[in-house]
């Protein structure tokens, strides 16, 4: 049997970007509660055994004496000045001077460019709502479970389902204390994501264990149950959102957002929300105010584009509203505001890139839009932004004997990425697509690459793939080039037919790579 007592402790500071802070102290204890359980489900001590039953029945053997302490639920009451305290010392974070009384409040967020009160002082028509959301668990099909061996020289190997298994090569490195080096993490077929499954943690014995929560047959609550420690996406308890209209121009206002858990998320869903939720409009002035505030309710992670739809929903439905009043069609309202190339956005930079206008357009002009509706029938309209995110990749390629290609990435695959890898290589070295065999390699056998999400690996691990396959083909008419003792810029592999390539493949390769 496992305490937090088991595990080292960390010290309190954030790391990393803002957007994506990390705060191991906080995580420490998640993974097992220290001074208090924080939520229901809060993992207070974990047993190994031989066998499920034997482990059943050493954890029916467990004693905990709980003692209720005063908690708060919901957010609202958790950011009242009396409302009972998570943290004893905890100081909001992002406000000047900082404050001396400790609150639930871990940061507060804002942004802003132009004038909201000028644009609301020439607004013909104005419209404010507020909107609560509710957590939402990411649902996956199979249960998070995790194979893990630690051997006596200190060697460990994990075999897991997750969206980034250098993440958690990383993260159990960090937290138990060991070298990257002695970890080696293989990534496992994953059946569904989101989000949810970006880290997760393990620690074995001296004998290989097996964690599995949740496990396929039994009752769905048990899933929901086990995985409160692991992550929903965080209820937002207050997300409003103000319009003013007028003949030129639209002018949002302050909102505020407000998310729940029982320590400050690393995926920042507050931020992601503030930075999102005008970003398909072109509006001269926004103000976005935003609160991370932490209860005792399960941790958050994220769940596709974590805090961007909680805010698109307040700004979306406020948005029809403000449509129906002043009698312009939904459609026509954001297509006379969207966002273009050059749009400046709240958070800093102006937009590189085009592309809603058009969708707007050819949403207007597509035949269903102008079918007329039939009793009891509606039609809805919702825009939303998200980020493509960066980070490393890495990718390797390989040529057989054969002549067939061996793509090896480190992005686990969970929306077909195994097969845009692929049709990028095919098309590079120019050989047919059913010759390229995708795989997705352990953290032992690639370079690092980061966690799958973000809509990041499309792009930047096929960067990697291309670049690599360019390589190959450089490798392919050098050797060309020696065998026929002609100039290298003589011999080009591009342009032959599929099996002409191929079967160049074949006769240079092997002494190649």
């Amino acid at each position: 049997m496992v305490t937090a007592a088991d595990f080292p402790d960390h010290k309190f500071e954030y790391v990393g970007p803002e957007r994506v802070a990390q705060n191991f102290w906080h995580m420490t204890r998640n993974v097992m509660a220290r001074e208090k359980a924080l939520y229901e489900g809060h993992a207070v001590a974990a047993v190994a055994a031989i066998s499920k039953s034997v482990a059943e029945e050493a954890a029916s053997l467990v004693e905990i004496d709980y003692e209720v302490l005063p908690h708060v639920i919901d957010v609202d009451e958790a950011m009242k000045p009396d409302a009972p305290l998570l943290f004893e010392d905890m100081i909001t974070r992002g406000i000047e001077p900082a404050p001396t009384k400790p609150s639930n409040i871990s940061k507060r967020i804002e942004f802003k460019i132009g004038e909201t009160d000028a644009g609301f002082a020439e607004a013909d028509e104005i419209v404010e709502k507020e909107f609560k959301t509710a957590a939402v668990h990411q649902a996956y099909i199979e249960p998070h479970a995790c194979v893990a061996r630690f051997d006596a020289d200190g060697q460990a190997e994990i075999w897991a389902s997750s969206q980034g298994h250098f993440v958690i090569r990383a993260l159990t490195a960090k937290l138990l204390g060991m070298p990257v080096g002695d970890i080696r993490v293989t990534p496992a077929e994953i059946g569904g994501g989101f989000g949810g499954k970006d880290n997760r943690l393990s620690r074995a014995g001296r004998h290989p264990a097996r964690q599995e929560i949740g496990a396929p047959g039994q009752d769905r609550d048990e899933p929901r149950r086990g995985v409160q420690g692991l992550g929903p996406d965080p209820p937002a308890r207050r997300c409003g959102s103000r319009w003013a209209s007028r003949r030129t121009a639209r002018s949002p206002p302050p909102r505020a957002s407000s998310n729940s858990r029982p320590a400050p998320s690393p995926v920042r869903p507050v931020m992601n929300a503030c930075l999102c939720a005008f970003a398909p409009y072109n509006i001269p002035n926004q103000h976005s105010v935003g609160y991370d505030v932490v209860c005792n309710r399960p941790k958050s992670a994220a769940y596709r584009a974590p805090g961007s739809p909680i805010s698109a929903f307040a700004v979306e439905s406020v948005l029809d509203i403000l449509a129906k009043k002043i009698g312009i069609d939904p459609l026509q309202l954001r297509l006379k505001n969207a966002a273009r190339p050059g749009t400046p956005m709240i958070f800093g930079p102006k937009l590189a890139h085009g592309g809603y206008a058009e969708t707007l357009e050819a949403l207007v002009n597509h035949p269903a839009y102008k079918t007329p509706l039939g009793p009891n029938q509606g039609r809805g309209v919702a825009s939303g932004y998200w980020f493509n995110g960066g980070g490393e990749s890495s990718a390797s390629v390989q040529v057989n004997e054969d002549g067939t290609v061996i793509i090896a990435t480190g992005s686990p695959d969970i929306g077909g990425s195994r097969a845009s890898m692929a049709l990028m290589a095919a098309e590079t070295l120019g050989i047919d697509y059913n010759q390229i065999r995708s795989i997705v390699a352990d953290t032992s056998s690639v370079g690092y690459t980061h966690v799958t999400g973000g809509s990041r690996v499309t792009f930047a691990t096929g960067m990697a793939v291309v670049d690599a396959s360019k390589k190959v083909v450089d490798e392919l008419r050098a050797r060309a080039a020696m065998i026929w003792d002609v100039d290298v810029e003589g011999r080009d592999l591009g342009g032959r037919p599929g099996q002409a390539r191929q079967q160049q493949c074949r006769r240079f390769c092997p002494l190649v790579l």
